[in-house]
């Protein structure tokens, strides 16, 4: 039986898992993000994750980078914009507890999503990680099934897909950006 949208009332014993590109940052078309100079955050997403990571228990960002394996970005440049990533949330008050991210080229490698290697890095590192109690939040169909495949509830959000049609069952909530996404949580709490 699929987790129902009703069931997503987080706490502090919850965790958020975010994509990166697409939902964060305005993801680039036909090509990857390789240097911190060209990473754009989409308009209030910064503030955004700072309010959900008070929410949420953890929040971590999972995302696959297939442009290290293909050895078109180079993994100190990744780390870089981790960093900066990470830095800019805490200064906006919030905090992303830890990035994994996925330089796999081959579909079947166990940590590129949609196959869920990613959240069990993060069970591994955060054991108290409760994959009923975690809510994954992407832009992309696999984004969708990687959740699913660890047993998450899962987010649509239609930055780069305002028309995708998505299966049924697939998405338990479906908004615009993340600000949506905040304000979607937020009532949740609040209503109960």
């Amino acid at each position: 039986m699929q987790p129902t949208a009703s069931a997503i009332k987080p706490d502090k014993s919850w965790t958020l898992f975010l994509d990166r590109d697409g939902v964060i940052n305005i993801e680039k078309v036909d090509d990857y993000i390789h240097h911190w100079e060209e990473f754009r955050f989409y308009d209030g997403v910064v503030d955004a994750i700072a309010e959900l990571s008070l929410i949420f228990g953890r929040t971590i960002v999972v995302t696959n980078q297939k442009g290290v394996g293909k050895g078109v970005t180079k993994l100190e440049d990744v780390h870089t914009i981790h960093d900066n990533l990470l830095q800019s949330v805490l200064t906006a008050g919030g905090k992303i507890d830890v990035v994994f991210f996925c330089p796999d080229v081959d579909s079947d490698s166990p940590n590129r999503k949609p196959n869920p290697g990613m959240a069990f890095q993060a069970k591994g590192m955060f054991s108290s990680i409760d994959f009923d109690k975690s809510l994954m939040v992407g832009n992309n169909l696999s984004d969708m099934q990687f959740g699913r495949n660890a047993g998450m509830k899962t987010a649509f959000v239609r930055t780069t897909q305002p028309d995708l049609q998505l299966p049924e069952d697939i998405a338990d909530i479906d908004v615009a950006d993340l600000p949506a996404l905040l304000h979607d949580i937020k009532r949740r709490v609040e209503h109960g």
